[in-house]
């Protein structure tokens, strides 16, 4: 087969998949935009975010059963702010997808903004690429350097480029189409096989655990994060979550552990309901840790409470440990 046939083929079907992303994020960067329009029109024109609360949770009640996931009071909120920022609705442009707008957003210098749009369109960067370039000074640094060509070109060795297919993974796009995320594509087998058998474990405790979601996912400030497993305790009145990692335990996945727990409880506590507790815990050939994230200020008799009721450290590292050999030994015959 010649190179230059497979190549022409290969242009084609990039080609294709790159109108199909523009179509569908642009489709929603217009809806987004149109309902945040929409939601001033309806507050008189309010600019203040707190105005119209009660409308925000009406409307996201009603939207979140009709259209499914996507539609929290925080993103209405952004919605909102989308048209505020940009309210000349002809001034979109197609190349942008709703995460590029939301990171452009957080930019409060006018002109710096506008830069940085432009030359997210003019170089095509990833939202990723436009978010190094934000968080880096790129235009502060732009203006001061005298070598602007090594400054511009820099952003090629620090951050990959977007993917035509990237749209499958999206999660915003995947909301809008009221579609579900494929799990298969954050988690390897050995992950997975550990987050089932704990998810089994704790059902089978029997003291008052209730399975709410596995790769429960939410959006916090543009990113996306996956909580592995997540339950409701009946009797501790609170949920638990749960993530696994497999490898050495890092302070960052403590502290993200704590920004979950944070984010429940502000966001998804139920009237009557104890704060959430945080359960991280790494699995590895020689070495299992368990890390538990109480609440804040918590009184001490919760505090006992949810040692009643919650399994040991020890019982999860016995569990961890048990299914983590039982699974190598398991590939290890297999490749024998």
């Amino acid at each position: 087969m010649k190179k230059e046939f497979y190549e022409g083929i290969k242009s084609i079907l990039a080609s294709a998949r790159n109108k199909v992303y523009q179509t569908a994020n642009f489709a929603m960067v217009e809806a987004y935009w149109q309902i945040g329009k929409s939601i001033i029109d309806e507050q008189d024109g309010e600019k203040k975010a707190e105005y119209g609360v009660g409308l925000l949770k009406e409307l996201s009640k009603r939207m979140t059963a009709d259209f499914g996931k996507g539609f929290t009071v925080a993103n209405l909120k952004n919605m909102r702010q989308f048209y505020l920022t940009f309210p000349n609705g002809y001034a979109l442009r197609s190349e942008l997808s709703w995460t590029h707008y939301r990171l452009l957003m957080r930019v409060e210098n006018v002109a710096a903004r506008q830069f940085y749009l432009e030359e997210t369109v003019k170089a095509q960067w990833s939202t990723r690429q436009l978010e190094r370039q934000i968080h880096t000074f790129f235009y502060e640094r732009l203006l001061s350097s005298k070598n602007r060509n090594a400054v511009s070109k820099e952003i090629l060795d620090t951050a990959p480029e977007k993917m035509p297919e990237d749209v499958i993974r999206d999660p915003y796009v995947l909301e809008f189409l009221g579609l579900s995320p494929n799990d298969d594509f954050y988690e390897n087998d050995l992950e997975q096989a550990l987050i089932t058998h704990l998810q089994k474990f704790l059902l089978e405790l029997g003291r008052g655990f209730s399975f709410v979601a596995r790769q429960k996912r939410f959006s916090f400030d543009g990113r996306h994060f996956r909580i592995d497993l997540v339950f409701y305790n009946y009797i501790l009145k609170c949920f638990v979550l749960i993530d696994l990692k497999v490898g050495d335990l890092t302070h960052q996945d403590l502290g993200q552990m704590q920004m979950y727990v944070h984010y429940y409880e502000r966001e998804l506590m139920n009237e009557g309901d104890n704060p959430p507790i945080g359960i991280v815990l790494c699995a590895d050939k020689s070495d299992a840790v368990v890390r538990y994230t109480l609440p804040e200020n918590e009184a001490q008799i919760f505090a006992a409470r949810y040692k009643l009721y919650l399994p040991s450290e020890e019982e999860l590292l016995k569990e961890i440990r048990q299914e983590y050999r039982a699974l190598e030994s398991a590939k290890t015959d297999l490749c024998d």
